[in-house]
């Protein structure tokens, strides 16, 4: 049983983990896109 709990943590961890990181990544890419359009926006 301590087996299941265990492997069922580590699932709940990664998921958790991969969710984290894709969130950090579209927040990321967004200020990015942000920035570049004022970027250009100053440039014209």
């Amino acid at each position: 049983m301590d087996e299941n709990v265990q492997k069922s943590c580590w699932g709940v961890t990664i998921w958790t983990v991969v969710a984290v990181t894709a969130a950090l990544a579209l927040v990321v890419l967004f200020n990015d896109v942000d920035t570049a359009q004022q970027a250009v926006a100053v440039a014209q």
